[in-house]
């Protein structure tokens, strides 16, 4: 398949890319580039290739969500640029 003008033109409308005359020529060469490489790999022997949803078998490994004290109230407030004895003072957001 090979891209030419009019096939840009309508590419660029659909997708709202103001395409400038200067920019065509280099467009239209990578397009067909892009293209023409496809069908290179149109051309593999693909039988018994499992498709690939994920680069790695790794699945995340989480922690348990465990309550617990982990961080003591006043080393927790101790940067923080307003707070009372027991929490962290905000400014309002809602009215």
């Amino acid at each position: 398949m090979k891209v030419d003008q009019e096939t840009l033109h309508k590419i660029a409308h659909l997708a709202r890319l103001e395409v400038r005359p200067e920019e065509e020529a280099d467009l239209l060469n990578s397009l067909n580039g892009v293209l023409t490489w496809m069908e290179q790999l149109n051309e593999l022997d693909t039988t018994g290739v499992e498709p690939l949803t994920h680069i790695s078998a790794e699945t995340n490994v989480l922690r348990d969500d465990v309550v617990g004290n982990h961080l003591p109230r006043e080393q927790a407030l101790a940067n923080a640029p307003q707070h009372d004895e027991q929490f962290f003072e905000v400014p309002k957001v809602l009215e």
